[in-house]
């Protein structure tokens, strides 16, 4: 099948060697997403406005595999402390209430910046019609 990396142009892609998100077929992976825009963490202080723009980016990527958060199936959460859980459910219902994808919310010990206080995953699936077509093959 055919394989499409989605870049943000995060620095950190080409650094560690990860694409913001892959489509093969009719799936699509969302990479773990924090709350950055170039050398800024986005919502300092604040796990709401966090997971909010995180939302933001992760529905970018998306839009660039061709798919929306409609086709979002799963999404994985991770939070620095788990008493933030409320606000962080808070911005994912305003996104997810309609469309209620799986989803997992856990605690870890840290995020990759002492910033961030959310990161967030997520797995979108197309429809058989929405997948590209297998490349033809010679006679």
């Amino acid at each position: 099948m055919k394989r499409k990396n989605i870049s943000s142009g995060a620095l950190w892609e080409d650094r560690v060697g990860y694409s913001r998100a892959v489509r093969v077929g009719h799936t699509i992976e969302v990479a773990g997403t924090t709350a950055t825009r170039g050398d800024e963490v986005v919502g300092k202080g604040s796990p709401y406005e966090q997971a909010k723009y995180i939302l933001e980016k992760i529905e970018q990527a998306l839009q660039q595999a061709g798919a929306s958060l409609q086709h979002v199936v799963r999404t994985r959460i991770y939070v620095t402390d788990i008493k933030n859980w409320e606000e962080v459910g808070r911005a994912h219902h305003q996104v997810f209430q309609d469309i209620k994808p799986a989803s997992t919310l856990v605690q870890v010990a840290a995020l990759i910046n002492p910033e961030h206080l959310v990161e967030i995953e997520a797995t979108a699936l197309l429809s058989t019609d929405e997948a590209p077509s297998p490349p033809a093959t010679a006679p």
